[in-house]
């Protein structure tokens, strides 16, 4: 009989030791018990993230100042000049003639064409101004009233009348026993290439004779003077 073969279901078997795997430790998450580390996180951490994303932004688009030169005004010429036709009392005065008007006569100081001013008689002075308008719608043609008002400096008139080359302007100023006054076209004719208009040169001055002999005012001259 085999005892080892007997003795068998007796004895303890063992069973091979299995290993245990290790264990890995999950770190606790930090926490910050400690103020002062909070502290110093919010003054030195924080500012400096900031500015990184302030950096990595896009800066806005700066304005570029245009470099293109303003427009010019557009050219003047005699021609666009003698088309601004200023009429009216300067200041209370009569104005000058134009320099790009020839024939232009004015009583004022300042023009080229310089007329020396009419005297009203002293049983005239009540109405001057009446009697002045008498004479212009006797002596010319087509005559159009265009004013006829008081104002601070005197009795101011402004008539319109044919002349040698369209319509003439006539403006006078009756200041007490005074009469001021400026006769003038009131378009002028340029002819390529010339820069100088072409005008009735004797034409105004014929026409100021004309209505100071019907009034039979004084006009003084340099005729006279001689």
């Amino acid at each position: 009989m085999n005892t080892v073969q007997d003795l068998s279901p007796f004895l303890p078997i063992s069973s091979p030791k299995q290993k245990t795997p290790p264990r890995i430790q999950t770190p606790a998450t930090a926490t910050f018990s400690n103020p002062n580390r909070t502290n110093f996180l919010l003054t030195h951490i924080a500012p400096l993230a900031l500015s990184l994303s302030l950096s990595s932004s896009p800066l806005p688009s700066l304005a570029i100042p245009s470099l293109s030169p303003p427009p010019l005004p557009p050219p003047t010429t005699p021609f666009s000049q003698s088309k601004n036709l200023e009429l009216g009392l300067d200041h209370g005065k009569i104005r000058p003639c134009p320099s790009t008007n020839p024939g232009c006569v004015s009583t004022n100081p300042k023009s080229s064409s310089f007329a020396f001013p009419w005297v009203v008689p002293e049983n005239a002075s009540d109405d001057a101004v009446q009697r002045l308008r008498d004479a212009i719608v006797k002596t010319q043609k087509n005559v159009k009233i265009q004013v006829m008002e008081g104002t601070p400096t005197g009795q101011y008139l402004q008539a319109e009348v044919d002349g040698g080359f369209g319509r003439d302007v006539l403006e006078f100023l009756v200041k007490k026993d005074v009469v001021t006054y400026r006769s003038m076209a009131t378009k002028v004719t340029y002819v390529y290439p010339f820069t100088t208009a072409f005008g009735d040169s004797k034409g105004q001055e014929e026409r100021m004779k004309t209505i100071i002999e019907e009034l039979g005012w004084y006009a003084p001259s340099f005729d006279l003077m001689d």
